[in-house]
C-alpha cells in the first residue's frame, strides 16, 4: 500500500506502511504546533483490506474527542462529495480504523475536505447565476482572494447601500479543518442562487445577504485544523486584526463597517459535541434583553426549520461581561448591537438523528445550510 498526501488539504505523517497496515501520525498546523487534529490522505494499492493506526491521536489538541468518532472515507475515483464512515476504535492513545472491500484506492479524512477548486467553481457558478455579485474584500496572507458573495438588494457599483434592506452576514471556515462549514455554505448559497421558492424570494426582496464562503483559504489548502498561514487562530483575532498576521479578518471586518450588520452567523464544527446548536453573545458587556429575545426567536425558528437542530446541548453560557471579544460572534454582536451567533455542527454524528453509514454527512451539512434560510425568514422583520 502507498500513502499519498494530496496538495489540497492533505495532511499526514507516514511512520511505516506494508501491504495491509499503515502506521501514521497527525501533523500540527504549519505555523502553530499548539494545534494538531486534522488529517487527510489517500491510500492506494489496497488489496481487499487494510488497517490504519494513527499513533499520536491521543496527544492531539482535542485528543479525547476521538472517543465515539468514526473516520470518513471515499473512493478516490468517485465524486468528491460521496463519503462514508469506516469502523474505528480509540484506546486513548491510538486511533485505529480499517477497510475491507474491493476499492483499490481510498481517501480518508477527519472530515471530508472542501477543496479549493470546488470553492472556486462555486464562486464562478454564483457569479453567473445573475442573482449574485462577487466582491473581493482583500487577500489572505498568501494572496488568496477574500470574496464576499452578495445576494438580494445589492446596490449598483458606486451607489450607497439601501438602508431599508436587512444586512445579513454569514461567514464560514475561520477554522479551516472544520470543513463541514464549507459544505454548509454550498447548500445555503446554492439555494439562494438557483432556487425559486418563497423563502428565497422573501429574502431577496427584503434583505442583502453577504456570504464569505471561506475565511481561511490558506489554512484550508494546507490542511491546517485551526490556524492561517501565520499560525493565527482567526476566531481569536477580531479585536486586534492586522494586515500582517490576520488580513483575512481585517478585510472582512472593514466590510462589515462599510455595509452594516443586522444579523451575523459564524459557521463552525465542534470536535466534542455530537449535536447541531448555536452559541450566543450573552457574555458581551452591552448584551440586552432585545438581543436575548432575538436569539430565542431564531433558535425556535431553527427548530421549526430542521430536525437537525436542537437547544438542549451546547456550550455553557458566558457570565455577564465575560464574553471573549476576540471571537467573531461576540465582537460583531458588541460592535453592531445585532443578533450575532456561532453555529456548530458535529465531526461525529448528530446524536438526535444518527446515521450508521455516513454519520454527520456532507448532504446533511448542505441541507442544514439551505434550511437556515427558512429560519432567517422568520426573524427578518424583527432584526432591527
Amino acid at each position: 500500500m502507498r500513502i499519498v498526501t494530496p496538495r489540497d488539504a492533505g495532511k499526514i505523517q507516514i511512520v511505516s506502511a506494508t501491504d495491509t497496515r499503515a502506521r501514521l501520525e497527525i501533523l500540527p498546523d504549519d505555523a502553530n504546533a499548539d494545534f494538531k487534529q486534522y488529517f487527510s490522505f489517500v491510500a492506494r494499492g489496497l488489496s481487499g483490506g487494510a488497517t490504519f493506526e494513527i499513533e499520536n491521536a491521543g496527544t492531539c489538541t482535542y485528543g479525547d474527542a476521538f472517543e465515539d468518532y468514526r473516520v470518513c472515507a471515499s473512493d478516490e475515483s468517485g465524486p468528491e462529495d460521496a463519503w462514508f464512515r469506516v469502523p474505528t476504535e480509540f484506546d486513548g492513545t491510538t486511533l485505529r480504523f480499517s477497510y475491507e472491500g474491493d476499492l483499490a484506492a481510498l481517501r480518508f479524512a477527519y472530515y471530508p475536505p472542501y477543496p479549493r477548486a470546488r470553492r472556486v467553481t462555486l464562486v464562478d457558478r454564483l457569479r453567473k447565476s445573475k442573482r449574485a455579485r462577487v466582491e473581493t474584500l482583500g487577500e489572505s496572507v498568501r494572496g488568496e482572494p477574500m470574496h464576499a458573495v452578495h445576494f438580494g438588494r445589492v446596490p449598483a457599483d458606486g451607489q450607497r447601500d439601501d438602508d431599508d434592506a436587512r444586512k445579513i452576514w454569514i461567514v464560514a471556515q475561520q477554522h479551516p479543518g472544520e470543513t463541514m462549514a464549507g459544505w454548509f455554505m454550498e447548500g445555503l448559497a446554492s439555494r439562494l442562487a438557483f432556487d425559486d421558492d418563497e423563502v428565497v424570494t422573501i429574502l431577496r426582496e427584503n434583505s442583502r445577504i453577504m456570504l464569505v464562503l471561506c475565511m481561511n483559504p490558506d489554512g484550508a489548502l494546507a490542511g491546517n485544523h485551526r490556524t492561517n498561514a501565520r499560525g493565527r487562530d482567526l476566531n481569536r483575532c477580531w479585536w486586534d486584526a492586522d494586515d500582517e498576521e490576520s488580513p483575512e479578518v481585517l478585510c472582512v471586518r472593514k466590510a462589515l463597517y462599510d455595509h452594516g450588520v443586522d444579523f451575523f452567523l459564524d459557521v463552525h464544527g465542534d470536535e466534542h459535541v455530537p449535536y447541531v446548536f448555536v452559541a450566543g453573545a450573552e457574555g458581551n458587556p452591552h448584551y440586552t434583553d432585545r438581543i436575548e429575545a432575538l436569539e430565542e426567536e431564531f433558535s425556535n425558528a431553527m427548530l421549526d426549520s430542521t430536525s437537525e437542530f436542537q437547544t438542549e446541548h451546547g456550550y455553557p453560557k458566558d457570565a455577564p461581561g465575560k464574553g471573549d471579544l476576540r471571537c467573531a460572534g461576540n465582537y460583531v454582536g458588541e460592535a453592531f448591537d445585532c443578533l450575532s451567533l456561532t453555529l456548530e455542527m458535529p465531526f461525529k454524528d448528530n446524536a438526535n438523528n444518527p446515521d450508521e453509514g455516513a454519520g454527520w454527512s456532507i448532504d446533511r451539512c448542505r441541507g442544514l445550510g439551505a434550511s437556515t434560510l427558512e429560519a432567517l425568514v422568520h426573524v427578518i422583520d424583527v432584526l432591527r
